[in-house]
């Protein structure tokens, strides 16, 4: 199921290669607290500050809406809730955002910053030219799931298999957004398995959907996860994040 770039986004960021962190200077990365997340360091920093070449420090919307994200390489909005997120940053601080990717830094979304990036909703960042399926059963239940690389995926994760297994906390099934004003993202991995014990979700359409990808905003690069890699017991997933991480990070 793998979702081709367009060609002006490919030059845009050069091919997808992946990155190494750069020699000699830790690559500094914001992770959002405020409503709708975690306010102290969890998961995500945990994982990140363990990794070499990296740093992490939490920063508020306020601390966005003043400009502090030029101090950042990456930014990423954790788990918790996409429109809490949303309006806790308001409309200065998503245009913030909006400006820091489009003008060349790094943006990752795990579950609700997935919906967060997503074009979905008035509060939607619109970095990312995807559209979220089956929004009425959002809350669809949660529980290990089995995701399936693309070709392009495997590659990119060093996977060893064809698929991983992984914790979902009802992320966002991710589909093409086709808005041509935001370039083509690339499927990395979708869902082989799927959840549908509450809310009235039904089965069949979680399978197939996108559950990890990557685009680009203007010059900057977009990652996003609909499930959680940093809150699986998982050295894969752990390095899948950290791919993920290397990419987005390089300019």
């Amino acid at each position: 199921m793998s979702r081709p770039l367009s060609l002006i986004a490919l030059l845009l960021i050069g091919g997808f290669a992946s990155a190494e962190t750069p020699a000699g200077k830790p690559v500094r990365v914001a992770v959002f607290a405020g409503e709708g997340a975690r306010k102290t360091k969890g998961p995500v920093s945990e994982v990140i500050d363990k990794l070499p070449g990296y740093e992490t420090q939490l920063v508020t919307a306020e601390e966005i809406r003043g400009g502090k994200l030029k101090e950042f390489q990456v930014l990423i909005q954790p788990g918790g809730s996409g429109s809490g997120q949303a309006k806790d940053l308001g409309e200065d601080g998503r245009a913030k955002i909006k400006e820091y990717v489009k003008n060349g830094s790094g943006y990752i979304g795990i579950c609700a910053g997935a919906y967060l990036a997503s074009k979905s909703y008035d509060w939607s960042l619109h970095i990312l030219d995807a559209e979220v399926v089956d929004r009425a059963h959002w809350a669809r239940g949660t529980g290990n799931v089995e995701l399936k690389f693309s070709r392009t995926g495997k590659d990119f994760f060093a996977a060893k298999g064809e698929t991983v297994g992984i914790y979902y906390g009802q992320g966002p099934l991710l589909a093409p957004g086709k808005d041509a004003g935001i370039p083509d993202y690339e499927e990395l991995a979708a869902y082989e398995t799927e959840i549908h014990s509450k809310g009235g979700a039904q089965p069949g359409v979680m399978k197939g959907t996108t559950a990890a990808a990557r685009g680009s905003f203007g010059t900057g690069r977009v990652f996003c996860f609909s499930p959680h890699p940093e809150k699986t017991n998982s050295d894969q997933t752990r390095a899948m994040l950290k791919a993920a991480l290397d990419w987005t990070a390089t300019k």
